[in-house]
C-alpha cells in the first residue's frame, strides 16, 4: 500500500509495522507530528501512548517500559534530546532495546526550527556519561525513514541496546512516498525482562555496581558487543567511487544535494563520486577505502561546524579531506556544492 506522507509520520508507521507496542514522548518542533500520529495511531491500535510532563519524564518512562519486555518509541528534537542524554546512559548500562528519533534543529540553545546537523556528537559519540555507544541510522529520504525504523527495532532487540534515527526539519517535514508493506508482528521472546508474573521474579536489569571489578565486567562485555555491531552492523552508499579523483561525502538530506552534483559533473566528464553513511555509529570506515581509489580527496559537506569530518577524517588519516558547510538553519545550495567541487578539481590537477 502506498501513502503519501511526512517524514515524521512514516516514523510512526514504520513503528507499528515493527510491532512497537508504546510511545512516550513530549513535543517539539520540528519532531512534532511523531508525538501527534503516534497520538492518532496507538490509541486506535489499542497501544499505549503517553505525553509525558517533560522529556526527561518521556524518557524514565519508557526505561521502564522497555524493561517490562515493551517494544518502545520516543522523538525529540535538539534540546530534547540533550535532556534525555542521561536517562540513555541509564539504559545504556542496563543493555535494554529502545528507539529514538531525533529530528535535529538548529542550536545552540533554543536556536531555531530549521534543519541542522548540530547533533551528530552528542547522540554519535554517546552524549551521557560513561562507556557506551549507541546504534545511529541516518536516513536520507521519506521511505528510509520509515524501512529505518523498523530496522531500527531489529537491531536495538538483536543487541539490546538503543538505536537513534538522526534526521533533521527537513526530512521530517517534507512528504513522500511510501511503501507500507505487510511483516510479522513482534514474537520475539525476551527472557530477561521483568514484569508481572513470578518467571521473571529472579532477572535483574541494573545499571549500578559497587564492586569496581563487577563495573568493569560490564563495561568489558559492552565493548565487546559494540566490536560485533562495527564487524557486522556497519552500511553505506557509495556511487561512482570506483574511478573519482573527488568523492563527496555527507549523510541525511545533504547526501541528496550531493548525488544531484556528482551526475552533473559527471555530465560535463569529471570524475566525482559520492560515500554515503547509512549508519553514523558504526561509522563505515571500509566503505571509504574499498570503494575508493587510494589517490581520491575528499570533500565533506554537513549542517554544522565540523562534527561528522572528525570520523571521515579518522577513517582516512593520511588522504586531503575539505569541508563545506552551512549552519543556522541553512542547507547549501547545489550550486555551492558545485563550485566547491570544481575548485577542488582544478586544484588536483594543477598540484598533479
Amino acid at each position: 500500500m502506498k501513502k503519501f506522507v511526512k517524514g515524521n509520520e512514516a516514523v510512526v508507521i514504520g513503528a507499528l509495522v515493527a510491532g512497537c507496542d508504546a510511545y512516550f514522548g513530549y513535543p517539539i518542533t520540528p519532531a512534532s507530528e511523531i508525538a501527534h500520529s503516534a497520538a492518532e495511531y496507538f490509541l486506535k491500535l489499542g497501544k499505549i501512548f503517553i505525553q509525558a510532563e517533560c522529556e526527561t519524564a518521556s524518557i524514565n518512562m519508557i526505561f521502564g517500559a522497555s524493561a517490562s519486555g515493551l517494544r518502545v518509541l520516543t522523538a525529540s528534537s535538539g534540546p530534547g534530546i540533550s535532556l534525555k542524554q542521561e536517562g540513555v546512559s541509564f539504559i545504556a548500562g542496563c543493555e535494554l532495546p529502545i528507539v529514538i528519533a531525533d529530528v535535529m534543529r538548529a542550536g545552540p540553545g533554543l536556536g531555531n526550527i530549521g534543519p541542522e546537523q548540530g547533533d551528530y556528537n552528542q547522540v554519535v559519540k554517546g552524549g551521557g556519561h560513561g562507556n557506551y555507544h549507541v546504534i545511529v541510522l541516518a536516513p536520507n529520504s521519506v521511505h528510509e525513514m520509515y524501512h529505518m525504523t523498523i530496522q531500527a527495532f531489529e537491531l536495538a532487540d538483536k543487541y539490546r541496546t538503543p538505536v537513534y534515527l538522526l534526521s533533521d526539519a527537513t526530512l521530517g517535514q517534507m512528504m513522500e512516498p511510501i511503501d507500507i508493506v505487510e511483516m510479522p508482528t513482534n514474537t520475539i521472546t525476551k527472557e530477561w525482562k521483568l514484569d508481572a508474573t513470578s518467571e521473571t521474579n529472579n532477572n535483574l536489569l541494573t545499571s549500578i555496581f559497587l564492586g569496581y571489578d563487577d563495573l568493569e565486567t560490564l563495561i568489558m562485555r559492552l565493548e565487546n558487543k559494540y566490536r560485533e555491531i562495527e564487524e557486522k552492523e556497519a552500511d553505506a552508499e557509495t556511487y561512482f567511487t570506483e574511478d573519482a579523483e573527488l568523492v563527496l561525502t555527507g549523510y541525511g538530506i545533504v547526501s541528496r544535494l550531493l548525488r544531484t552534483v556528482v551526475d552533473t559533473l559527471r555530465a560535463e566528464g569529471h570524475r566525482v563520486g559520492m560515500v554515503r553513511p547509512k549508519t553514523l555509529y558504526p561509522f563505515p570506515k571500509k566503505a571509504y577505502h574499498e570503494h575508493v581509489s587510494n589517490s581520491a580527496r575528499f570533500l565533506v559537506v554537513e549542517l554544522s561546524l565540523g562534527q561528522f569530518v572528525h570520523d571521515v577524517q579518522l577513517a582516512l588519516p593520511l588522504r586531503q579531506v575539505d569541508l563545506c558547510y552551512r549552519v543556522g538553519g541553512n542547507v547549501p545550495a547545489e550550486q555551492e556544492i558545485y563550485h566547491k567541487a570544481l575548485k577542488l578539481l582544478e586544484v588536483g590537477k594543477t598540484s598533479g
